[in-house]
């Protein structure tokens, strides 16, 4: 079935979207998310679309949360840059090591913005962003993010924004060190790639149908993410820009010349 479509206006989205999206006339759309539908809640899915800079922020991880009595409510995300404008940035961890001190001066004082190692980015550039990863997602940018299904943020510094920053929480959770570039890599315009296999979730980009080394992964309901080409779930056609949830594999069919995304959360992983 189609996933439910929320479309949110941000002050920091755009006023023309990449293809296949359609911007209504006098709004800024920041955010485009799919309903996680109850037989499938871990996940959610959204395209995030920007033309200022996001707060510095950071996601705790399941463990922190449990043990701040909340749950299960721990976030780890990734981003696939589906558009980018020339001289665009993502923004994750920091050049060298950072205290909790510094880490607290610099987001009071704003200079956490360059102790962050900015990352140039191009359409096809992916990202795994584990929990305690401090994090930013500059301008001119249009993504897919998959995440863990949490609404749990710790803004660091939101460049005098008049919204809330969580400064206590995001620092009882931070790593101040590097990012690790294992987690990043770029995909290329063809070719079956899995892009995540774990800990939380699995997402596979897939050329036409699955081929036997990724369909043996996945078993029960998953979410499909056409990109280019249609995809047909239980009868239902699933155009670029949306998102469904299926039963299982064997209820997709893909077109042929298509590419198309796939996730699922991992058994007992949550």
């Amino acid at each position: 079935m189609l996933l439910e479509t929320k479309t949110v206006e941000k002050p920091w989205g755009k006023d023309l979207l990449p293809p296949p999206f359609e911007t209504p006339a006098g709004q800024r759309i920041g955010e485009i998310w799919f309903q996680p539908p109850d037989e499938l809640p871990e996940l959610l899915v959204k395209y995030i679309f920007t033309s200022e800079k996001l707060s510095v922020q950071v996601h705790p991880s399941d463990t922190q949360t449990e043990a701040a009595g909340l749950g299960k409510q721990g976030k780890e995300e990734c981003w696939l840059v589906i558009d980018a404008d020339p001289g665009a940035v993502l923004g994750m961890g920091f050049a060298d090591e950072v205290d909790r001190e510094t880490l607290r001066q610099s987001a009071l004082d704003g200079s956490i913005e360059d102790l962050l190692v900015w990352h140039p980015v191009k359409a096809g550039d992916f990202f795994y962003i584990p929990a305690n990863t401090v994090h930013a997602i500059g301008g001119g940018v249009s993504i897919i993010e998959i995440q863990q299904n949490s609404d749990i943020t710790y803004r660091l510094y939101d460049y005098g924004r008049p919204r809330e920053l969580h400064l206590d929480e995001a620092i009882g959770v931070a790593q101040g060190r590097p990012y690790d570039e294992r987690c990043s890599m770029h995909v290329p315009d063809r070719g079956d790639i899995t892009l995540v296999e774990g800990p939380w979730f699995r997402l596979d980009r897939i050329d036409g149908g699955a081929p036997p080394a990724i369909a043996a992964k996945y078993h029960g309901p998953l979410l499909v993410i056409p990109r280019q080409g249609s995809a047909v779930v239980s009868g239902e056609v699933v155009a670029p820009g949306e998102c469904a949830f299926a039963a299982s594999l064997a209820s997709v069919t893909f077109a042929e010349a298509g590419t198309c995304l796939i996730t699922q959360p991992i058994a007992g992983a949550r």
